[in-house]
């Protein structure tokens, strides 16, 4: 018997395209928030500046204003090379483009040091902060490793949701941490200050002193992380416009916020006794100025928001390492499953669960060996971290200026020539300066201090022999690396206006 003919089956329904990350979802605002949260203003004024203040005299402010002005010329250069650069890698990206692809990956490496580093190090001062605060409030003593262990938990969740819930609860953070302190400086100001308002923390005596190059050590260390802006130029809107937008915006920010606070501070004392002020209690200059020009309760504020300052500044840093490990996950160099995006939230949700495990075992090692949260979790993961990113913006002013000698443009000799000299050159010598002056970071020996450093060259190097050995066993990888985004290509773009 014969079986009838069987109608034709229609085609398998098409397999539904991976989900990738929410594209135009970031203002210039939100990626300012992520950039200025990372740098902690908050934690940074009362935890750092009286540091700068002991060290510099009254001239630190300016040393603020001048590191300030060194990263706005970087930011020119690095900024119109956005326009040119479709790669959402952030630095390594810049990087190939200019210096080719072994110094790309040495970057990329170096990228998650150093965001790794700066985050890591971070929940050790969660924990140091979280008992002062608890002291300082509730005179009880609180262990540190929970802390630590519930902020790890609490930042892979918000890492976990969708990227403008973080930037919302970014947002809330900032204004509270920067409103604390506008108050004292509002109260210092309307009170008149110990002895008067002067602008003597300007003159160019008060600058030109032995200390300044400590005070502009711990104002550079201020900014780390400004720079990540590019790491969301798949999620901003317009991200030709978004990303220089933002950049400029947090540069000029955090350096006129930054000297606008120091020497309210220095108001506050009088520029006669300040010094001596910082020098009896650094951690406790900020807090004794607001209880004096605003009231004790705007002190015990300062130490919740400084503890939600230090949440603030994980929170950004881990989204930035997510999507380093995205990017870097994409071009073959980590396992694929780092690459997988929720599909609800469209976050790198398995890049965040891994950065997390990581945050996890190096905060647990540290508590195991008894280390202090803030003189050695803190300090000596830090501070590779902050020289790796110092060095990262150096690579990158470099590659901008070798980009435009090669690439056909139609930028000005301003943005393609000038600043990125001179942003090579300014940042050689601050990188120089935070190398030169190290244990203020660090706070250890010479031994410890070397090691911490060397690290930085170290993980460089190792990125670049990584890329040579690619280009011998995997030449297909090594091809793509840092290859820009299909139909989006440099010549596809408007010519930038000079």
């Amino acid at each position: 018997m014969s079986v009838p003919p069987q109608p034709p089956q229609p085609p398998p329904p098409p397999h539904p395209a991976a989900p990738g990350l929410r594209t135009g979802t970031l203002t210039t605002a939100d990626i300012s928030f992520f950039v200025v949260s990372a740098a902690a203003p908050l934690t940074v004024m009362a935890g750092v500046a009286p540091i700068a203040i002991m060290l510099g005299g009254i001239g630190a402010p300016a040393g603020y204003l001048l590191a300030g002005i060194t990263l706005t010329v970087f930011a020119v250069g690095f900024t119109t090379m956005s326009r040119h650069v479709g790669h959402g890698g952030g630095f390594y990206a810049y990087i190939t483009r200019g210096l080719g692809r072994p110094a790309g990956m040495g970057a990329a490496l170096l990228a998650m040091l150093g965001y790794n580093g700066m985050e890591i190090g971070v929940y050790g001062l969660l924990g140091s902060a979280s008992q002062d605060t608890a002291l300082a409030l509730f005179g009880v003593e609180i262990p540190w490793l929970p802390v630590s262990l519930a902020g790890l938990v609490l930042i892979w969740y918000l890492g976990y949701r969708s990227i403008d819930f973080g930037a919302k609860v970014l947002g809330v953070l900032l204004v509270a941490e920067t409103g604390i302190l506008l108050l004292l400086a509002g109260g210092v100001l309307l009170d008149g200050g110990a002895s008067g308002l002067t602008l003597d923390s300007f003159a160019p005596a008060n600058v030109a002193v032995p200390g300044m190059a400590a005070v502009l050590a711990c104002a550079f260390a201020a900014f780390t992380g400004f720079e990540s802006t590019a790491i969301y130029r798949r999620e901003a809107r317009d991200p030709r416009r978004t990303i220089p937008r933002a950049t400029f915006i947090a540069v000029a920010f955090l350096g006129l916020f930054y000297a606008f606070i120091v020497w309210t501070v220095i108001q506050a004392y009088g520029s006669d006794k300040v010094v001596q002020a910082a020098t009896d209690d650094a951690g406790g200059l900020f807090f004794a100025a607001i209880t004096t020009y605003v009231g004790g309760w705007a002190a015990d504020l300062m130490h919740v928001l400084i503890v939600s300052s230090v949440i603030a500044s994980l929170l950004a840093f881990h989204n930035a390492i997510n999507r380093y490990t995205l990017s870097l996950t994409e071009e073959g160099l980590l396992p694929p499953v780092l690459g997988r995006i929720h599909p609800r939230h469209r976050s790198p949700y398995l890049a965040g669960a891994a950065q997390t495990a990581v945050g996890a075992v190096v905060v647990a090692g540290f508590a195991l060996a008894g280390a202090d949260p803030y003189a050695q979790l803190l300090l000596w993961v830090n501070t590779p971290g902050m020289i790796g990113l110092m060095a990262l913006q150096l690579l990158a002013a470099a590659a901008v200026l070798c980009y435009f000698r090669r690439a056909r443009h139609q930028e000005g000799v301003w943005r393609t020539v000038v600043a990125p000299v001179a942003a090579i050159a300014l940042l050689g010598a601050a990188l120089a300066l935070v190398s030169a002056n190290v244990e203020l970071f660090s706070g250890a020996g010479t031994g410890t201090n070397i090691l911490l450093v060397s690290l930085v060259p170290a993980v460089f190097v190792l990125g670049v022999a990584l890329a040579l050995r690619l280009r011998r066993t995997r030449p297909e990888v090594y091809a793509r690396f840092a290859a820009e985004p299909e139909g989006e290509t440099p010549a596809a773009r408007e010519p930038a206006t000079r």
